[in-house]
């Protein structure tokens, strides 16, 4: 092969020596009950040798709702953590180094508010914007695609995205902007074709939105990342991985005429994939999530997040989130694959697959750029239905037992032992709803209703909305607060 690791189209990964001078970021996701208990978890796995911070936020935060909300009852901490307050950011984050230690935050409708949030907390720990380094998910086309958590109408929802771009550019310059999403994409049932094309697809809409802003495609692009599936097809995976940076590359310098090398990297962080993940047999999760893991190392991933051997049953226990993180580490310091540049790069079965998924994923992204891209594609529901004829005939494969799930459909047991479960208790809500109820008591209202006043004004305009709401913020305004001051200017989406 001609070409090298860290030269452009970077097929064969993004930095010469990869893995040789700097392993991926470790990377587990987490967040549950309350600020304190998740604190608690973060703290445990930085003990235990994790390398960055992954924060899972609950359904009421995800879609703007406090969690003293009618519609958040019986969801506060039960699939991530509960931020309704600046106390909450706080307590989240307390005794955590912000300018050490990099954080992903896995937010999209309400990403402004929580990047608001996390910006207040780190002035507070004395630490100054611009030293924070991580990552806010900020995708919100994939959740009108595959996920639901989306609040406003994509005009309104782009504009934020874009808002994002351009503060962070001037005001947080090491922060990535956006992670575009291929993973929830895949859980939902895409195959890796599918994936790819449709994640790029929102990434070219992404990059054209913020080219229509007037912002700098080498400026902005470098913030760019990416996060995507490993599934069990091993040598797909790492193919896939492979022609997504080749694909990307191509994309900034040709169609969006980017000169700046780093603009042009696929940046990308990997998750095992949840929706492998069997009930039955748990401990043949641990099996899986290695062969998950391994494909996104020798596929070049930048970040890994593994998953639990429970999570099928549960969010996980601290045992099984350890053995998680031992996964990772003992792939990065014993099996030796880390000493090479794209190990499997040259092998003439990768190369093809590599190929092959170029070239289909270019297919479909070619009929998407004839509906006029993402957005539209989106909203005529072709890429929804796509979606989900992959996953009715995957689903036919395994019922018909011509896709073996071992411990399911072939091999099963019929006696399964008893698993210890992570509860989620009924009082830690009700201690969190006081809390929130205690914090509007005892702040300025006046200040408070004065700064969501203005960010009215300013949502009925076109300024920028990030220092509106980081103001409201550092009013004590709540994430419900800001949310529904928007949703009053935006509307919402209805599906």
């Amino acid at each position: 092969m001609t070409e090298k690791s860290g030269q452009f189209p970077y097929t064969r990964g993004i930095y010469p020596n990869m893995y040789k001078e700097r392993l991926w970021t470790m990377r587990q996701y987490a967040g549950f009950t309350s600020a304190k208990e998740s604190n608690e978890r973060y703290r445990y796995l930085l003990d235990h040798g994790q390398t960055g911070l992954s924060v899972a936020f609950d359904l009421p935060t995800q879609i703007g709702y406090d969690s003293d909300h009618s519609m958040a009852s019986g969801e506060v901490g039960r699939v991530g953590v509960p931020i309704s307050t600046i106390e909450d950011m706080e307590m989240l984050l307390k005794d955590i180094p912000l300018d050490k230690v990099s954080t992903s935050m896995t937010i999209n409708a309400t990403a402004p508010i929580l990047l608001a949030l996390y910006i207040a907390a780190a002035e507070a720990q004395g630490i100054v914007a611009g030293k924070l380094r991580g990552t806010i998910q900020n995708d919100v086309l994939k959740e009108y695609i595959a996920r639901g958590t989306y609040i406003y109408p994509p005009d309104a929802s782009m504009r934020l995205v874009t808002d994002i771009f351009d503060f962070c550019s001037s005001h947080v310059p090491n922060w990535n902007t956006i992670s575009i999403s291929g993973y929830h994409i895949r859980e939902a049932g895409s195959t890796a074709a599918q994936e790819l094309a449709f994640t790029v697809a929102n990434g070219i809409a992404y990059v054209q939105a913020a080219i229509n802003r007037g912002l700098d495609v080498n400026t902005f692009g470098k913030r760019l990342s990416f996060f995507f599936n490993a599934h069990n097809d091993f040598l797909t995976e790492i193919a896939k991985f492979r022609a997504a940076r080749k694909l990307w590359a191509a994309i900034m310098k040709n169609r969006f005429h980017a000169t700046n090398e780093k603009a042009m990297m696929c940046r990308f962080h990997t998750q095992t994939g949840g929706s492998t993940l069997t009930a039955q047999q748990i401990d043949n999760n641990v099996v899986r999530t290695t062969i998950q893991a391994f494909s996104a190392v020798l596929g070049g991933t930048q970040s890994l997040h593994t998953n639990s051997r429970d999570e099928a049953l549960s969010l996980p226990t601290d045992e099984a989130a350890k053995l998680a993180l031992r996964t990772q580490q003992i792939i990065a310091h014993e099996s030796g694959i880390t000493q090479f540049a794209d190990p499997l790069g040259g092998s003439e079965v990768i190369e093809k697959l590599t190929s092959n998924l170029e070239e289909e994923a270019l297919e479909i992204i070619a009929k998407i750029d004839e509906m006029g891209g993402a957005l539209s594609a989106i909203e005529a529901g072709w890429i929804q239905d796509e979606i989900a004829q992959s996953a009715y005939e995957y689903q036919k494969k395994v019922d018909s037992k011509e896709q073996v799930i071992v411990g399911v459909n072939q091999f099963s047991d019929e006696d399964e032992p008893e698993v210890d479960m992570l509860e989620i208790s009924t009082k830690a809500e009700e201690e969190q709803i006081a809390k929130v109820k205690a914090f509007r008591e005892a702040r300025d209202s006046s200040a408070s209703e004065t700064a969501l006043s203005q960010l009215k004004s300013n949502a009925k305009g076109t300024d920028n909305l990030l220092p509106a709401i980081i103001d409201c913020v550092r009013k004590k305004c709540t994430l419900g607060e800001i949310a529904d001051s928007l949703r009053e200017i935006f509307g919402e989406h209805q599906a």
